[in-house]
């Protein structure tokens, strides 16, 4: 009796887990620090003319709170204006300076996602 006790409560918890896994896959729910309704991303715009676009590859990103913390980062460098798309892990840069591929590496250092690689755009 004991024992089916025990099967039972390890069913439960496994459906839970599944449950829960599925949410982080759509996107939903508060994986990587809270809802993503916590932190409040405006978008930005640029001063000046855009003089050129770069696309960042990035790993790591699973839900739209993800999206906005990568896109808070890079907005916080000068001259540059980020739109994240979390599902293809890109974040394309309107930039109306010269940015070098180091400073935007440098914007997501301290976080947990990776950079894996940085390209021009086409504006």
């Amino acid at each position: 009796m004991g024992n089916y006790l025990i099967l039972a409560a390890l069913a439960v918890i496994v459906v839970l887990a599944i449950r829960s896994g599925r949410k982080h896959l759509k996107g939903e729910g508060g994986c990587c620090g809270g809802s993503a309704d916590t932190i409040n991303v405006e978008k930005k715009q640029l001063q000046g003319p855009k003089i050129g676009e770069k696309i960042v590859h990035i790993q790591g990103m699973k839900c739209d709170n993800c999206r906005k913390q990568v896109e808070k980062q890079l907005n916080r460098l000068d001259g540059v204006a980020a739109e994240v798309n979390w599902k293809k892990g890109i974040a394309v840069l309107s930039l109306e300076r010269e940015v070098d591929d180091s400073e935007i590496k440098q914007a997501l250092a301290w976080t947990e996602y990776t950079i894996t690689s940085i390209e021009p755009g086409k504006g």
